[in-house]
């Protein structure tokens, strides 16, 4: 299925629009760690990770596996782990996937920077449930859950960013 994202939020797809909370940055086409944009570009879903213990296994056409208390990612680009999901603790500066609150309950992993890794250029783009109000993230992009849900179980394949 084709998805496209506006950098004005809006998220096209199958003749639908829905809003999305995207980078407090906007979006940009040349991605830098901690930069808060959301990168211009095709990022195809590269996997869904989900809280087993709060939701139930989403139906979807790539590979789906539950996170746990010790799943982190990291975004540190001096670290050979970068831009990984890793075992916690960990050496390097990672981001907990074992939230209290329920943003990451399920997760859409974004290729962004994946193939090769190139350190600095943006790390854990991920797809995920948006915080009520659709503030700005730090970079991901973040729909209300039964939205996200529905996309991700709709055939997603990946998400066409599109820049200004």
């Amino acid at each position: 299925m084709e998805v496209f994202l506006h950098p004005d939020g809006r998220l096209e797809f199958g003749g639908r629009v829905l809003r999305a909370a995207l980078g407090r940055g906007g979006v940009r086409e040349d991605k830098q760690e901690g930069d808060g944009t959301t990168p211009a570009g095709l990022l195809p879903l590269r996997r869904v990770l989900y809280r087993a213990d709060r939701v139930g296994i989403p139906r979807v056409a790539v590979p789906r596996e539950p996170i746990a208390p010790e799943d982190g990612w990291c975004d540190d680009p001096g670290h050979a782990d970068y831009n990984r999901q890793v075992r916690l603790p960990h050496s390097g500066h990672c981001e907990e996937l074992w939230r209290a609150d329920e943003l990451y309950d399920i997760v859409g992993v974004l290729g962004w920077n994946d193939a090769p890794v190139e350190r600095g250029r943006g790390s854990a783009i991920f797809l995920h449930v948006a915080r009520d109000g659709l503030p700005p993230t730090e970079g991901c992009i973040a729909l209300p859950a039964a939205e996200l849900r529905e996309l991700l179980e709709g055939g997603l394949s990946g998400v066409r960013v599109l820049a200004g």
